[in-house]
């Protein structure tokens, strides 16, 4: 294994990839006595459509879900959260948009469980029966969703954002589109996708990396095998399909959220910077101490209740910010005047220096959360590059690259908003 030093954080990372392609990244915690290991492959929700061999291949929204409960069952006819969790181990899983990934957290017989979550992610088994129950169990899960406002918001706004993109659609799909998932189906799409190459193993603990490397190549094939091509739709445009959508839910007050598309970098250090500067601009537009954001908590138009984000993946950008507000469309005309202001007067250097120290300060606690490490060098791994480097590319970037991508992202054409308001009686 390779190892690189990051002494202004006291870390070292070490690194291998396989001959089977599985990329290893290990992050020794001497003393510690928790572990966090984590296994994602590059597969989600919005993998619907891809190319293998020159041949187009579709499948049902909800596929890459379905599969993530399933891939749970053992041959054994036990499960394997119960197994993990009989040896001392809190396991999960989730699927985002362009990731699944299956993890545990456990005090004591790492090595052990470790073994247990190779094996059972490399174990598919799947019948007609269980895929049926399994169908009554999800489809119930679908409706509660369809219920949720937070869900229905982001959909919403990305309905407007991407109108053509499988990352518009829910991640568990619909009631019918499950319905069509059959075990043949299941089947397909993990050996499509499941395999080693198209996968990382991330681990966090007081753990020997030359251990960690050698139970992978233990429990998993050496075949190198290659991995379908997504076929994502292309936008050309960087405009929002149209700029408002409204919805009446069960709703104590009105939720809205802002958003507005940004075209992702591909190549690994400039989708770093563009990352980090995305979130830093967001930061000073809307962050708790922006002036934005104090002038309207005072005014009564925003709560507590209220985040941003830089949204990347299967393809997509997105720049979000939302909350709960009286009037969302108010809020809309405010950001506005304060993007119109920033472009007219620049960004405040006093302001912007702590606002980079406040994003510094953020990622230094975030080390301190085994989870917290492994996901997110899995998710940067996937974009190309490493989460690590982010602490020193952030001490770089100036109060002109923010300028510059809060002219360029925020124009008023650019901007959608999704508002969730009451049902009236």
């Amino acid at each position: 294994m390779q190892s690189r030093e990051y002494p202004e954080i006291g870390e070292k990372l070490y690194e291998a990839t396989l001959a089977d392609g599985l990329r290893i990244r290990v992050v020794p915690k001497a003393g510690f006595s928790s572990y966090f290991a984590a296994f994602a492959v590059n597969y989600g929700g919005a993998h619907r459509r891809f190319e293998l061999d020159g041949k187009k291949i579709d499948t049902p929204a909800g596929i890459a879900h379905f599969l993530e409960h399933k891939m749970f069952d053992m041959p054994s006819g036990d499960s394997a959260i119960n197994i993990l969790s009989a040896n001392g181990a809190d396991p999960n899983a989730f699927t985002s948009e362009d990731v699944t990934c299956y993890y545990f957290e456990c005090t004591h017989s790492f090595e052990e469980n470790l073994r247990l979550l190779l094996r059972f992610v490399s174990t598919p088994y799947f019948t007609a029966e269980t895929v049926e129950k399994e169908q009554g169990i999800i489809g119930q899960e679908i409706r509660m969703g369809e219920d949720d406002p937070g869900d229905a918001l982001y959909y919403n706004l990305y309905k407007l954002l991407y109108p053509e993109h499988p990352v518009k659609d829910r991640i568990a799909g619909t009631v019918e589109s499950i319905a069509e998932i059959s075990d043949k189906t299941l089947y397909d799409c993990y050996n499509m996708f499941y395999r080693p190459s198209n996968m990382i193993l991330s681990v966090a603990g007081d753990v020997d990396p030359v251990k960690v490397l050698k139970i992978a190549e233990e429990e998993l094939s050496p075949e190198l095998l290659s991995v379908p091509v997504a076929d994502f739709p292309r936008f050309e445009t960087m405009l929002p399909a149209e700029n408002f959508i409204c919805e009446n839910m069960e709703v104590s007050a009105p939720q809205f959220m802002i958003g507005a598309k940004m075209r992702p970098e591909q190549d690994g250090e400039k989708a770093l910077r563009q990352d980090l500067v995305a979130k830093l601009s967001l930061r000073l537009l809307a962050g708790y101490s922006s002036p934005l954001y104090t002038k309207l908590y005072s005014a009564g138009l925003l709560s507590r209740n209220f985040d941003y984000e830089c949204n990347v993946t299967a393809g997509t950008g997105a720049l979000i910010l939302g909350g709960e507000s009286p009037d969302p469309k108010e809020v809309l005309n405010a950001f506005k005047l304060e993007v119109q202001r920033i472009n007219k007067d620049g960004l405040d250097p006093v302001r912007f220096e702590r606002a980079k120290r406040a994003s510094l300060g953020a990622r230094l606690r975030g080390l301190e959360d085994f989870e917290n490490v492994c996901v997110s060098l899995i998710f940067c791994l996937f974009e190309g590059y490493c989460a690590f480097d982010a602490l020193n590319v952030l001490g770089s970037i100036t109060r002109e690259e923010c300028e510059e991508f809060i002219r360029e992202h925020f124009a008023p054409e650019r901007l959608a908003l999704s508002v969730i308001e009451a049902k009236r009686s």
